[in-house]
């Protein structure tokens, strides 16, 4: 097979959370194309185990669906160099008003959200042994925690009402892990 040659890569945008490039490639029919690329700086999520088996899911607005939904705490690295681990944890707090020691992180799966033209990269960790504590929300973030059973995020998936694709893979991967 013939190779794909990237020529150039052209910033386009620089944003808060994504950077947006025009790249020119050279493709195998000896053709060159333009394609859109998203650069990230990844991201970490977390699926909170309660003492008593359930797990923690934030409400929230999200501007591209226009609409709440239904999601396990994640967020972005304050930068390239931040241990996912540690964005975990930060997340976990900062979102949900509780947190765990890092020894209670374990890691679960990681996602590559949208390969198509976007290097996105969520690690994926389980905190158990959670601890209150308080929120610690952006300005622009209002988000309320509800703990659910596995078995009734499983029906939401199922049925639809939950769509985000991290949340979906991430309860997938537990369930499997955790309760196969």
């Amino acid at each position: 097979m013939d190779i794909y040659k990237r020529l150039d890569r052209k910033l386009v945008h620089k944003g808060k959370i994504i950077d947006l490039y025009e790249d020119t490639v050279a493709i195998p029919n000896g053709n060159v194309a333009k394609w859109d690329f998203i650069g990230h700086k990844g991201a970490a999520a977390v699926v909170p185990v309660t003492a008593d088996g359930k797990i923690l899911m934030v409400h929230q607005y999200r501007n591209a669906l226009d609409r709440e939904t239904l999601e396990i705490p994640a967020g972005g690295r304050d930068g390239v160099d931040e241990p996912y681990i540690d964005c975990a944890a930060r997340e976990l707090e900062e979102e949900t008003g509780y947190k765990t020691e890092k020894e209670n992180l374990e890691f679960l799966i990681s996602l590559r959200t949208t390969v198509a033209f976007c290097d996105e990269r969520i690690d994926v960790f389980v905190a158990k042994d959670l601890k209150p504590s308080h929120q610690h929300l952006d300005e622009d973030e209002f988000i309320d925690v509800e703990a659910f059973t596995i078995d009734e995020l499983l029906e939401m998936i199922y049925s639809g009402k939950m769509q985000d694709a991290k949340t979906i893979s991430s309860l997938l991967a537990y369930k499997v892990k955790y309760q196969a």
